[in-house]
């Protein structure tokens, strides 16, 4: 039986599982004998089940992770074990609790984005605020939160989420303005907050992102100063589907 009374209190406490559930669990209370405490310890428990997955549910979506490059979907079966090995422990999110970096290199087509974005939904899962960014969108809002003069507001947004997924870090080539507000990203964040970066340039060629060598320097010791580093020296996932298509392509018989 349902009551208008308790309903409208529990809208106000801001209970919505009790509000679903009270009345047809007090029904199986009622059928099963169980005391008030067993109840009210069965009720608590729903409630506390379904708004953690709400909470999930909204990480996800503020999130904004490609959502078929999950553990599920990667092929790990094209890396090393020692790699398959470190992928999985990154998942964990052992890795966020010392701010340590992740740094993800490779070769176009490699599979850098989805390693990256698969850990990022087991740290979500796991109830960790993560973004997932392109580099050249994050930076054009910095860029616009700066000729707003709003960056240090920003900065600190984006301050609430334990790990920051930076794809393409070295992609395209930045000019200097844009560089001038990635830096001050990255030295915000550093021994306070996680980033996971991709790039397809290694550390020795990211004076082409920095351009000055002094900021060049100082980027790479703050990434790399606590940081976990993964080379996926694999052949391309786009290079193997060719040569697939290559091989199965039907002999035309003369």
């Amino acid at each position: 039986m349902r009551t208008e009374s308790l309903e409208l209190r529990l809208r106000a406490f801001r209970l919505p599982s009790f509000l679903t559930h009270y009345a047809p669990l007090a029904e199986q209370a009622a059928e099963g004998g169980w005391g008030h405490v067993q109840y009210l310890d069965e009720l608590a428990a729903l409630e506390a089940a379904e708004r953690g997955d709400r909470r999930i549910a909204r990480l996800l979506k503020e999130a904004r992770l490609p959502r078929d490059k999950t553990l599920a979907t990667l092929d790990l079966g094209r890396f090393p074990a020692a790699l398959r090995t470190s992928i999985g422990r990154l998942a964990q999110g052992e890795f966020l609790e010392g701010a340590t970096n992740l740094c993800i290199f490779g070769n176009p087509g490699v599979g850098k984005t989805h390693v990256m974005a698969a850990i990022g939904h087991d740290l979500v899962r796991a109830g960790h605020a993560v973004l997932f960014t392109a580099v050249s969108e994050l930076v054009e809002k910095l860029l616009e939160a700066k000729r707003d003069l709003r960056l240090s507001r920003e900065l600190q947004r984006l301050d609430r989420f334990a790990c920051l997924a930076l794809d393409d870090i070295g992609y395209v080539q930045q000019d200097r303005c844009e560089m001038e507000v990635l830096f001050p990203l990255l030295a915000e964040r550093y021994e306070r907050r996680s980033v996971m970066i991709t790039s397809n340039l290694v550390f020795s060629k990211w004076d082409q992102i920095f351009k000055d060598p002094m900021t060049t320097a100082a980027a790479i010791d703050r990434v790399v100063h606590h940081s976990v580093i993964l080379e996926l020296t694999v052949p391309s996932y786009r290079a193997e589907a060719a040569q697939r298509r290559v091989r199965e392509k039907p002999t035309k018989v003369a």
